[in-house]
């Protein structure tokens, strides 16, 4: 029999997923923020107990959900398992954050845990292809949009981000480790003359990713924080992004004219 646990991180995706599979254990890491209640708390430096626990749980399938920062280790507070891992996960940290997860799902794939996608257990939080909301883009911003899907890729390599922001062809900020709103912060900042036209946030995963961990994500803050930086509207790579808290940010962007559009080939 299977069961799940929902490692709980900061933002509306654990929020949904716990409503949508109640009977999962909610398990979450200490100096995380989360928005969920009555969770189980543990340290990442105690990874052993983490185990442990999801294994007198009954738990086999766990899935990572919502913003989780890179935790602050102190080698003293490591438990056993810890200290024998250690040499692999400093390596990681050394590293993007595409190794450091890759790692962390191992371990827990080690442990017997199956590792489930969001998108897996939320499949109708996926973007769809086309139009999902508000006006319809002009051929300027269909085009920025595969600019932006042409940058993300190239930079793919270098574990950057998932997002930038292109208009009229050139691009105006790419996503790093502050995350999406300080890009977005950082272009409603960019002096008017540099932009020739209202242009696009672009979002998607990096080349290889595995969308079972740190799929990329957009809710209201992100339509809210865009209409702030001037811009048209948002493109994501359908079916590999996901929209968060769906009625409300659809609601959002149409009222303030921003459009959503899922992009085939990205």
């Amino acid at each position: 029999m299977e069961r799940l646990a929902i490692i709980a991180g900061s933002g509306a995706l654990p929020v949904e997923l716990a409503e949508d599979h109640t009977k999962a254990v909610l398990v979450s890491l200490a100096g995380m923020s989360h928005d969920l209640p009555q969770t189980r708390e543990h340290h990442f430096e105690k990874l052993g107990g983490l185990f442990a626990d999801l294994k007198a749980q009954g738990v086999n399938e766990v899935v990572f959900a919502g913003g989780m920062s890179r935790p602050d280790l102190d080698p003293a507070n490591f438990d056993p398992f810890m200290a024998e891992t250690a040499p692999r996960l400093m390596a990681a940290f050394q590293q993007g954050d595409d190794h450091l997860l890759r790692l962390i799902m191992t371990l827990f794939e080690e442990q017997g845990l199956a590792i489930r996608g969001a998108h897996e257990l939320l499949p109708e939080a996926k973007a769809p292809r086309g139009l999902v909301t508000g006006p319809t883009p002009s051929d300027q911003n269909l085009a920025d949009a595969a600019r932006g899907a042409e940058i993300l890729a190239t930079l793919s390599p270098l574990d950057l981000g998932q997002g930038c922001v292109v208009a009229s062809g050139l691009c105006l900020g790419i996503e790093t480790l502050q995350g999406t709103d300080a890009l977005l912060d950082f272009v409603a900042r960019t002096p008017a003359h540099l932009h020739r036209s209202a242009g696009v946030f672009i979002k998607a995963p990096k080349v290889g990713q595995d969308l079972r961990v740190d799929m990329p994500a957009i809710g209201p803050e992100t339509v809210k924080h865009v209409a702030e930086a001037g811009l048209a509207g948002i493109a994501l790579a359908a079916e590999r992004v996901l929209i968060l808290d769906r009625v409300r940010t659809l609601g959002l962007a149409a009222s303030l004219g921003v459009f959503i559009y899922g992009l085939e080939e990205i």
